[in-house]
């Protein structure tokens, strides 16, 4: 991971990390993360786009290295970080990706300011699922979460053991995800002194975050070009995707001339951004973007 760059945020700082081209004349390309993750979620997409394309990774406020800033949380609370980070790195308007949770902030980001988003990469994320939105967030999280979410209760001797806990994942273990993107995954989101070492997300985000995605309806009301990459298998390596197909399909049908859906083959929530055929997928989609505008 490079050196974090610091946003003053209103708490504090939001840490943001360069991924891909290193190069100052480089497109930049604002990537967010999903609820449990990190900034490291990209590190696979990166790698893919060598040194054509920079992407400009935030920690939400909650995690990673900007795991100490305090709420509130929820997606406003985020989409106004991501807008002081454009601010401050001088972003007009630039294209936008998001996996997971990442793809519900973006679009509630491009529905409230349009004029800062030119395009959009929606990962894994975006739709919410009808009926979810009356659902209590806090039950549902913790049984659709599984596993990633019970990580955030234990505590880990070093890095070796958080690798080798996440090997075992239902969505992780015998997977195209490279060892060097998993271990950089597992360090940037380990915090702490060994042995009592755990995940840098703060639990105290989850539910107004979560509750937050399962209301969402930003994407649904998009006016500019966005593509939606889904996965066909979900957060467990199960057979229930987070964006069915279906859905996606009937979402981009509402505007066939600014919106497409696509389906990665042979993908989960997480490989479809950490594994090497989701990445590249995902790479290929933000050159698209990049490309267009």
């Amino acid at each position: 991971m490079s050196a974090a760059i610091e946003v003053p945020v209103a708490g504090g700082s939001l840490a943001i990390h360069r991924l891909g081209s290193v190069r100052d004349d480089a497109p930049a390309v604002l990537a967010v993360h999903g609820i449990l993750a990190t900034s490291a979620a990209w590190l696979a997409a990166g790698a893919a786009l060598r040194d054509e394309i920079a992407l400009i990774a935030p920690d939400l406020r909650g995690r990673g290295d900007s795991h100490a800033l305090p709420g509130p949380f929820g997606l406003d609370a985020h989409v106004a970080d991501l807008l002081a980070v454009l601010d401050a790195l001088e972003l007009e308007r630039v294209v936008m990706a998001g996996h997971s949770m990442g793809a519900y902030v973006v679009a509630r980001l491009a529905a409230r300011h349009p004029e800062r988003v030119s395009r959009l990469v929606l990962v894994d994320g975006g739709l919410t699922i009808d009926g979810r939105e009356r659902v209590d967030p806090g039950p549902f999280l913790r049984e659709f979460l599984g596993p990633a979410l019970a990580r955030l209760r234990m505590t880990f001797a070093d890095v070796d053991e958080y690798v080798a806990w996440w090997c075992k994942h239902p969505s992780i273990a015998g997977t195209d995800i490279d060892e060097a993107v998993l271990r950089g995954y597992a360090e940037h989101d380990l915090v702490g002194t060994p042995p009592q070492a755990r995940s840098s997300v703060n639990a105290d985000a989850l539910e107004p975050d979560g509750g937050d995605v399962l209301r969402s309806v930003d994407a649904r009301g998009l006016t500019l070009p966005a593509v939606l990459l889904c996965a066909p298998r979900g957060m467990v390596n199960d057979p229930n995707p987070m964006q069915p197909l279906a859905l996606a399909r009937a979402w981009a049908a509402s505007d066939p001339g600014r919106r497409r859906a696509v389906q990665v083959p042979d993908t989960n929530h997480y490989t479809i951004a950490l594994g090497a055929a989701g990445a590249a997928a995902v790479a290929a989609e933000i050159r698209a973007a990049v490309a267009a505008e």
